[in-house]
């Protein structure tokens, strides 16, 4: 059901968000297709990002990192990451993952309105700016299997 929901939504980001200096964006069915930043991100940033325990996607997920121990096991590999989803999907899955599944323990990233059991230095705030996520979108689409 919520599938199909999706399927024929599109949404624009909220003004409050825009108020707190997110940028707007568009979801257009089960992606965000249009970079926030209207520029392609940087893959190299973006894999450093990946890896940083900081931004936390590697606490949950594994991938092509072979240097790095100690990878997540309660989300997707992201080996072939680029194959299985667009970078407009990629996009939405950083910015607010649980606009496709509601239950879903990944973070989002860059939507702040909304969300339940937020850290009080974290209120209102992204936890990724808007360039980071281009750069992971830009990273994520490269791992192709």
């Amino acid at each position: 059901m919520a599938g199909a929901w999706l399927a024929a939504a599109t949404f624009a980001l909220p003004c409050a968000a825009e108020d707190a200096g997110l940028r707007s964006y568009v979801i257009a069915g089960d992606a965000i297709p249009k970079s926030l930043t209207g520029m392609p991100g940087d893959a190299a940033r973006g894999r450093a990002l990946v890896l940083d325990r900081a931004s936390t996607c590697i606490l949950c997920h594994s991938g092509p990192f072979p240097e790095t121990r100690f990878q997540g096991d309660l989300a997707p590999n992201l080996k072939g990451a680029g194959s299985r989803w667009s970078e407009g999907q990629l996009r939405l899955r950083l910015v607010d993952a649980s606009s496709l599944n509601p239950a879903t323990i990944m973070p989002s990233y860059y939507r702040v309105e909304g969300l339940l059991r937020v850290g009080a230095a974290w209120r209102g705030k992204p936890i990724l700016s808007a360039e980071q996520i281009e750069d992971i979108v830009a990273y994520l689409t490269s791992l192709r299997e």
